[in-house]
């Protein structure tokens, strides 16, 4: 796989189309399937240069390799969909799920004759060197990382086992995500006694840190809480699968729940986030 590759990508949405760039720039061959797709996804992959292959289907025959990158919630889904298509290449399930979702697409494509690679993303779009990691892990993980080297994108290797990479994810992001949701919700509680201005007040003098934290819990966060409130789901799991405490969260699961409204909104102003979760808890 350190030569150059035919690769398809499912989907390019923000960090699915910078996987893309990634490939591309070390002169890999990207293709994707606009088939049912949005007019967004179809956007940003010409802008990216990725090319059309039409239907899933026809991706899957010009591709030797796919890249799963979606909403957790629909990482089976569309690892099913996948095997329908009758693809027999190498799938790099990029979603963060629990380790027990990876295993499960792994059982159901190995069934099916298609090597697996786990795989889990920390970091923003890779539009930048140094700022994202793509951890993978199963057998053909080495393979895989060498189709990244020198990209913006930084692939590196755990180990043989699946589920390795997507545990990586879920503790990784179960503080960064997870203390957000928790930080909102302190506010919410904050404002719900009408003590806002006296926490405000109290971190200014002790924990001034949070002043940031809030304003990108609200602006970083809210715009991405259809997708968080399903990656708290799989976190959630992976606690109970390891004999954890879950509830936080479960919490957490319901906290961007009661934000994906904000999907549309470019940067939400932190009242009305904490207006939202105030309503929520309402039943409003």
């Amino acid at each position: 796989m350190s030569q150059a590759a035919s690769v398809g990508i499912l989907h390019p949405g923000m960090m699915g189309s910078s996987v893309a760039a990634a490939l591309i720039s070390n002169d890999h061959s990207v293709s994707w399937a606009s088939e049912g797709r949005s007019q967004a996804s179809a956007r940003r992959a010409g802008e990216h240069g990725i090319s059309d292959a039409g239907s899933l289907r026809e991706l899957g025959e010009a591709c030797e390799i796919l890249f799963s990158v979606c909403p957790p919630d629909q990482a089976l889904t569309l690892a099913t969909t996948v095997v329908q298509s009758g693809f027999s290449g190498t799938y790099v399930d990029c979603n963060a799920i629990s380790p027990g979702t990876a295993q499960a697409v792994a059982g159901l494509l190995d069934d099916n004759e298609i090597e697996v690679v786990d795989g889990g993303i920390i970091g923003p779009p890779a539009w930048q060197e140094g700022t994202t990691r793509l951890y993978l892990s199963g057998k053909q993980a080495s393979s895989v990382a060498t189709l990244f080297e020198g990209s913006k994108m930084e692939a590196i290797t755990i180990g043989d086992e699946i589920g390795a990479a997507s545990a990586m994810k879920m503790a990784y992001a179960g503080w960064t995500k997870g203390s957000a949701a928790l930080l909102l919700n302190m506010v919410a509680l904050a404002q719900h006694h009408n003590l806002g201005t006296h926490l405000e007040s109290e971190w200014t003098l002790s924990q001034p840190q949070l002043h940031a934290a809030l304003k990108n819990a609200s602006t970083g966060n809210a715009p991405k809480a259809w997708r968080f409130s399903g990656e708290m789901q799989e976190i959630a799991e992976t606690l109970r699968q390891a004999g954890l405490p879950a509830g936080a969260f479960d919490a957490a699961t319901s906290t961007y729940q009661a934000l994906t409204h904000f999907k549309s909104v470019e940067t939400p102003q932190t009242k009305n986030v904490i207006e939202a979760l105030l309503e929520a808890a309402s039943g409003k």
